[in-house]
């Protein structure tokens, strides 16, 4: 999925940025502008979560490419995952009271597989009152239901479920490394992927990475400095009135980062370099537990959960256990049906694919849908 952030009245620069800024002939930058460049079309000047469509160039890679064409996501996986959903929609609801209408944000919502996939799951009583909003850079695709809003930007004063699955891996962020001297540095990249050392990292940057992380003094640890994504969470928890936001991707906690970082690249289901020339998708993975702390921040939200996938779709009554060997006596054609749901839920909650992703569940003025103990497999 894809989308973007900065920070609220940030113009998207850095210390790292400093050579593209003086307009520097070699063509060096930050990270943070480089990837905004090369997978939007456009510099970071805009607020948080989503960004505006004005200003994105056609060069973006998300702003011409299908993100299902590169990489494939659990909602992809099968459609047992926006049942998923739709079970934690109706959950909120109940939580919500039922009210007159509620929301269905999709934040980074590609071109719009999930929010479709719900809608079909729900209970007529439920889909009735839904108001499903697709929060995205792209433009439109063809072929979406009338009923869906296309946005760039969470609409403000939500009722309901803001939902964005694999979303904060691509909201561009800046990268550190440390010199020879075990001071961090800002890494200035090309478009053809070539780095170099730039400023120090100091002020903002610094503090966060004292605070989310802290590297050794070994040269060559890197550290991804996720600010920006948690600005991009704090905007999209601010969106709503009550209800719940969930943020799932590929992430890591302040005990557990990566020395090296993970920013990595994608092309036609393979893993690339990272080269920033508008030609693959860029990802990291996130700092869930510093975005967590910028979420539960915001005013009205309650304390934040972090489940990992298996955990959270286990709780929505999605299990991978077999079915029962008597039903293929009894029903053969019912056994193979429920045989093939099994693989498909057991792919989901595979602790070593994407049953090792990371929920992390913002509720805002409400108790969390997930806090209860796993529900009885559907």
């Amino acid at each position: 999925m894809t989308g973007g952030g900065a920070h609220p009245g940030d113009d998207g620069a850095s210390p790292g940025d400093t050579a593209a800024a003086s307009g520097d002939p070699g063509g060096w930058s930050g990270w943070r502008a480089a990837a905004e460049r090369a997978l939007y079309g456009a510099p970071p000047s805009f607020a948080a979560p989503g960004g505006p469509g004005p200003g994105g160039g056609s060069a973006g890679f998300f702003l011409r490419e299908a993100p299902a064409a590169h990489f494939r996501t659990a909602v992809h996986a099968s459609p047992l995952f926006a049942a998923a959903v739709a079970v934690l929609l109706v959950r909120t609801d109940e939580a919500l009271g039922h009210p007159p209408v509620l929301d269905l944000v999709d934040v980074g919502a590609g071109r719009g597989e999930l929010l479709t996939g719900v809608l079909a799951a729900l209970p007529e009583r439920v889909a009735a009152r839904v108001r499903p909003c697709a929060v995205e850079r792209a433009a439109r695709p063809a072929g979406l239901p009338d009923r869906v809003a296309w946005s760039t930007d969470p609409p403000p004063g939500t009722t309901g479920l803001l939902f964005a699955n694999e979303w904060l891996d691509n909201v561009p962020l800046d990268v550190a490394e440390n010199d020879d001297t075990g001071r961090p540095r800002h890494v200035l990249v090309r478009p053809d992927g070539r780095e170099r050392h730039g400023e120090p990292v100091t002020g903002e940057d610094a503090a966060w990475l004292r605070r989310w992380w802290p590297t050794s003094s070994a040269p060559g640890e890197r550290a991804e400095i996720g600010r920006t994504r948690d600005a991009a969470w704090a905007g999209a928890v601010r969106a709503l009135r009550r209800g719940v936001a969930v943020a799932v991707d590929y992430g890591h906690t302040r005990d557990a980062r990566p020395p090296l970082g993970s920013l990595t690249g994608y092309r036609d289901g393979r893993q690339v370099a990272p080269v920033p020339d508008g030609g693959c998708d860029l990802t990291a993975h996130v700092a869930l537990d510093a975005c967590a702390a910028a979420g539960a921040a915001v005013p009205g939200a309650g304390a934040p959960q972090l489940l990992t996938q298996r955990t959270a779709l286990h709780r929505l009554g999605t299990d991978g256990r077999r079915p029962p060997l008597e039903l293929a006596r009894t029903d053969p054609a019912a056994y193979l049906r429920a045989l093939a749901r099994s693989g498909e839920a057991a792919e989901l909650t595979d602790p070593r694919g994407f049953g090792g992703f990371t929920w992390l569940v913002q509720p805002v003025a409400v108790t969390s849908p997930l806090a209860a103990e796993p529900a009885r497999p559907r």
